[in-house]
Order: C-alpha cells, then structure tokens, then sequence
C-alpha cells in the first residue's frame, strides 16, 4: 500500500522516528518544513518517537556549544507548537545507551567503501568546517540507522537528499535480518516531506547559522526587524517568480504560508505596492499566525523544570525500547 494512504488508514500501525540537532532555536523552516507534518502524524494517532541529536553536532565541529540549554529549549519550541509528550517520546541521544550500542554490530554490516560513497556523507564533508574528516562523520549513516532501527521505526520523514541515509538503513535492516535469519527489523520507508524549502530572508536556504532565519521564540520586532532587512528588487510591481526574483518570491511564500493561501493570491493583492507593503505583509501574516505560539512558548519558558521533566520521561521511555531492542539483537547475534 502507498504509504501516505496507509497513514491515513491505519495510523496507530505506524512508527515514525525523526528529530532535530541541538544547535540552536528552531525557526520558520522548521516549522513549516517538518514541525507541522510531526503534529499532524501525532494528532492522527502514529506513534511519534523525536530525537534530540546531541552526539550528532559532534559530527560537524570539535565541541557542542551548551548541549543541555539547546536541548531544553528544543523541548520548548516542540510543546509550543503542539507536541505532546503523553503521545510523543522526546529524548536525547546521550541519554540511551543502548541506542548507541547498537553502533558495533551495525557497523559490520556496512563496508568503507559503501560509507564512502553516500552523496550526503559526501556533502556534509565537503561543507565541514573542521580540518580532518572524524570518524563519527564518515559513520553518520549508521549512528542515524541506530536512531531509527532501535524503536523499530517503519517510516521516516526525509527531504530528497535525505534518502541516501534511509537506504544505509534499509540496507543495514536487511542485511542483519539475512544474517541473523530474523525478521527483528523492519526496513523503514521514507516519508518524502511536500513542503517546499522555505529561503531566509537573504533569498538563500533558511539556516540558523547563516543568520537569515525567523526563530519561532523571536518578538514581533524582531520578526519585524528580519523582515525590513530581507532581500528583495526595484521592481515595484509584486509578482511570484521563484526563478527570476527569489527575494520576493521566498517573501510572498512565507506569508502565504502563514495564511494558508496560494502566493500569486497574496502577489496580486500587494500588485504596486512595492518592497515596503510586501514586507509589511508578510511581518503582518507571520506574526499573526505565531501569535498563539510564542504565547505557549513564553508560559512553558517559566517552567525550565518542565521541560526537564519532559525529557527524563521521554528518555526512560526510549530507554526501555533501545534495551529491549538490544536484548534482541544480542539473542539474535548468540552473544547473550
């Protein structure tokens, strides 16, 4: 069955493995690419497992910059925008062990050479900032298949380019399956993601560290602020044009977004107003629509021992699944 239809069918059948690294606040990327689609899955009754990515900043850089303030404040902007920790499982990496366990014998079922041509591996590598290339780097794939064979996930949500790292997994699934002559993994499937990339306010990919991203905590001025700097033209004339004003064009997109409109709708309502009403448009639809979001942001913010708690809850609950999990492979492996 196609697997958006059998979602819809029959949701609690479902497993979804996904998450995010801590190194910063999440924003309006974020949120549209892959915040919503999480509450939609959860409130429709699949069981939602969110990873906190911790060991995995580790990959890109020497150290992770305050790992445990970043984790806490992804709990936040998670519970604002309506995660539920009764029926989500939020957890961090380094707080399952067994998780990471999993690793080793992963490990051997992959070769160098299969690790050496992942085209994601390839690219993350060629964007690194560090000298040398870590180990943990070039094993990426496999740690993210530990992530999502240890709760036995069968669907995960990925972007386009994200598809290289699911087949490790699959390929991992199976392969242990074959070896071990059991059927204790699934081979996961992608839950190719509709939403479309959302740029930054400079008119590239919208990124945390590129500073041209709208953080969902931001104030109304702020946002405002981010907005009046944005990248657009000296055409007066507002039109959607995603290859020959892409300004303009992410621009028209956010607050079409915001308003669950089509943005040649919103394009023909500025029609001449220029640079000046499209931004005021947009600053209008963005901070509307955040509204009650930034409301349930800064009352659960009071709380930082909530979210604490949040996370404790969720990593015994992941604790529990990754030993069970480990238990299996290691009867599976004859090494109990």
């Amino acid at each position: 069955m196609h697997t958006v239809e059998s979602v819809r069918r029959s949701p609690h059948a479902h497993r979804v493995l996904t998450g995010d690294r801590p190194t910063g606040p999440l924003h309006l990327g974020h949120y549209f690419g892959t915040l919503q689609n999480r509450i939609r899955l959860q409130d429709a009754g699949v069981e939602l497992f969110l990873v906190i990515a911790d060991y995995q900043v580790l990959t890109d850089r020497d150290v992770a910059d305050r790992p445990a303030e970043h984790a806490e404040n992804l709990v936040l902007d998670y519970l604002a925008a309506g995660v539920d920790p009764q029926r989500a499982t939020v957890f961090t990496h380094s707080s399952v062990p067994a998780l990471n366990q999993l690793l080793l014998p992963f490990l051997s079922l992959v070769s160098v050479a299969e690790l050496g041509r992942n085209p994601t591996v390839k690219d993350e590598i060629a964007h690194s900032r560090q000298s040398a290339v870590s180990g943990l780097m070039f094993t990426y794939p496999v740690h993210q298949a530990a992530d999502i064979l240890f709760c036995k996930a069968d669907l995960v949500p990925v972007g386009q380019d994200q598809l290289p790292h699911l087949e490790t997994t699959r390929t991992i699934a199976r392969r242990f399956n074959d070896r071990y002559r059991t059927g204790l993994f699934p081979e996961p499937e992608a839950l190719l993601s509709t939403a479309p990339l959302l740029p930054g306010t400079d008119g590239g990919k919208m990124s945390k560290s590129r500073g041209n991203a709208i953080a969902l905590g931001a104030t109304e001025d702020e946002t405002a602020r981010l907005i009046r700097g944005a990248t657009t033209d000296a055409d007066r004339h507002i039109g959607y044009d995603p290859r020959n004003r892409p300004g303009v064009a992410g621009l028209l997109q956010l607050a079409a977004l915001c308003q669950d409109r089509d943005p040649h709708d919103v394009a023909a309502e500025i029609g001449s107003g220029g640079a000046a009403r499209l931004k005021a448009t947009v600053t209008e639809a963005v901070n509307e629509h955040l509204r009650p979001l930034r409301r349930r942001r800064a009352e659960l913010a009071t709380d930082r021992g909530h979210l604490r708690a949040v996370l404790a809850a969720g990593s015994e609950r992941a604790n529990a699944v990754a030993n069970a999990t480990l238990d299996e492979v290691r009867a599976a492996m004859g090494s109990l």
